[in-house]
């Protein structure tokens, strides 16, 4: 059946070929107390406003899926390397058959076919777009346009959605619902300079010593560059591969649009020998690659700018997803915007070759995403993980949490800090940030520890140290000191030289830091398979069990949040620059003399 059907389908009609499903007893699926701090009910949802609900099936098999990342993700264990094939992967995120055809008959059930869904990969997710009439009838619920204060923006949601009582194992959740995290809220982790400035270069003269032993551009200091950091993490000599294989990949959300035209002024400016070049442009759920000055992508230029310029001649690719319709400003024209990383998990997923290295530079507060949601994303970069691919996402801007104080949003106003995810998700690699030459921790610097996400064993040692040497009590009831904790390493994330329309922009942020330190395992992944080995794969086993002897200790400066002094960066881990930033050659050793 046809959405236009759908659309003059009376819904009790609907409902009467519910079969098998009539009489089940509903019960609360997902609920929420409140709406979000900040949010409120404006007005009853429209009938005849078109959701598109996403419907995560269970994963049965997903522990074993787990357990093979681990495996080939621990260089001390046999299977080292041995990543997963796209049809091994779909195999162990595949729902039981038993699910799948309750669920297409429940479906069928309320008149939507076959032809009406749209399915992933590996059958773990269902799409449909109905009207809001009949959403509320098949979740037995009532959708409301609640409006955001600060912006004005509106979306429709529900504070609970039931399923019948047979469904409830067969089904994970069912968003858009309750989760009122934003696309637009996802901060694109960046602090632009207030001057622009005319293109020039950033050399000047004298240098001093960095982290390595080397010399490093004075003008480094002021003004970071290409050059700037592969002096300053000892990649100067390294050249890349244009043929091996090896690819680099750059997410881009909130209709952030990577300009060609800066980026080749980019290149003029700061790596010669890549101007000409370009990269490998996809669209994912309608995004879009909108070329004129106006709609630059000031996070997408970051982004590409320094990803593609670090790794040249490494082919790239950007990934612009789509996710926001535009707003018309009517008091009952809502955004019906899902969050976007399961579109883009559900297109990177049903690839046969993927990108060995892959960068995003947006997050948000954890406690935004429901945690039946933040835990299928996560397990989607887990399954990135097993097929060999390395996941880096910038750690956040707001220290341990933006706000003074800052406080829980389930009703209770509960004063907590506020982890960031995805950086919070135990299976990929969060980069924090540090300024200066010596390098000390960035004030922004986004970490701490996962109130969703329980401490994964790889980092046991590691955080288990650090916590050791805080002083009792300190900050009492306001992390979880068992959560997963982040960051795991740390890049420069400041003075930035980047172009924007036409002219120098001095960008700050873990938007810069991601990048970069993807761009450095990009070049270790280039190193490996020039040397018949297989791609780094998810990265953390290798950091906290031997890669953490090539990084450079940040042990000075801290990142303040929530009305506190935030933690400390400290000798060896803290949750503010990870373990520290990387020494390419020191990496690159190891990484070489690994299986």
């Amino acid at each position: 059946m046809r959405l236009g059907t759908l659309l003059g389908l009376p819904f009790a009609a609907a409902l009467a070929s519910a079969v098998p499903f009539k009489g089940c007893q509903h019960k609360v699926k997902e609920s929420t107390r409140v709406p979000p701090h900040g949010w409120y009910n404006h007005a009853p949802a429209p009938k005849d406003h078109v959701l598109e609900l996403k419907i995560a099936l269970p994963q049965p098999k997903f522990p074993e899926l787990e357990q093979h990342l681990w495996e080939v993700s621990d260089p001390n264990h046999p299977r080292y390397g041995a990543h997963l094939s796209k049809q091994e992967t779909e195999v162990l995120m595949a729902p039981n058959p038993e699910t799948l055809d309750v669920v297409s008959e429940w479906l069928a059930s309320h008149g939507l076919m076959e032809e009406d869904l749209v399915r992933s990969s590996a059958n773990d997710w269902v799409t449909i777009r109905v009207p809001v009439g009949l959403a509320e009838e098949m979740l037995d619920t009532t959708y409301h346009v609640y409006k955001r204060a600060e912006t004005g923006e509106s979306i429709v949601r529900t504070m609970s959605y039931s399923l019948p009582e047979i469904l409830h194992e067969h089904v994970d959740l069912i968003q858009p619902t309750t989760m009122f995290a934003r696309s637009k809220a996802f901060k694109s982790t960046l602090h632009w300079a207030t001057q622009l400035q005319p293109a020039v270069s950033s050399r000047s003269g004298g240098t001093i010593t960095g982290p390595a032993g080397n010399q490093i551009d004075a003008s480094c200091t002021s003004t970071v560059t290409v050059s700037c950091l592969r002096q300053l993490y000892n990649a100067v000599d390294y050249n890349t591969s244009a043929t091996n294989g090896n690819e680099l990949g750059i997410t881009g959300y909130l209709e952030q649009y990577a300009n060609n035209l800066d980026l080749q002024q980019f290149y003029q400016l700061e790596n010669p020998s890549a101007y000409g070049s370009n990269y490998t442009f996809v669209s994912i759920n309608g995004g879009l690659n909108n070329q004129s000055y106006a709609t630059a992508g000031a996070e997408a230029n970051l982004d590409t700018q320094f990803g593609f310029g670090l790794t040249w001649p490494t082919p790239g690719t950007f990934y612009s997803t789509g996710g926001e319709p535009p707003f018309i400003p009517d008091t009952l024209t809502p955004i019906n915007s899902n969050e976007p990383y399961s579109y883009w998990l559900d297109y990177i997923l049903s690839l046969d070759t993927i990108p060995q290295t892959i960068s995003t530079s947006y997050g948000d507060d954890e406690q935004t995403v429901p945690y039946t949601y933040a835990k299928r994303v996560c397990s989607g970069f887990a399954a990135l993980g097993a097929r060999g691919v390395s996941i880096m996402f910038a750690s956040g801007d707001s220290g341990v949490g933006d706000g003074d104080p800052c406080y829980s949003n389930d009703g209770h106003n509960v004063p907590k800090f506020l982890p960031a995810f995805p950086a919070s998700c135990p299976y990929v690699t969060a980069v924090g940030g540090t300024v200066d030459i010596p390098e000390t921790a960035a004030s922004f610097s986004g970490g701490g520890f996962s109130n969703y996400f329980a401490r994964p064993a790889y980092q046991d040692a590691a955080v288990s140290g650090y916590l050791e040497k805080l002083a009792p009590g300190t900050y009492e009831g306001l992390y979880n000191s068992s959560g997963r904790a982040y960051p795991d390493v740390a890049t420069q994330a400041s003075e930035f030289l980047v172009i924007y329309q036409g002219q120098t922009v001095a960008a700050g942020g873990t938007s810069c830091a991601a990048p970069t330190f993807a761009s450095l395992v990009s070049m270790l992944n280039d190193a490996r398979i020039n040397a018949g080995k297989a791609s780094l794969g998810f990265l953390n086993p290798f950091l906290y069990s031997t890669g953490y002897k090539a990084l450079n200790d940040i042990i000075q400066g801290n990142n303040p949040g929530c009305g506190t002094q935030g933690f400390n960066a400290t000798v060896g881990w803290d949750p503010v620059t990870g373990y520290g930033t990387p020494n390419f050659e020191k990496l690159k050793g190891l990484v070489l003399a690994m299986c």
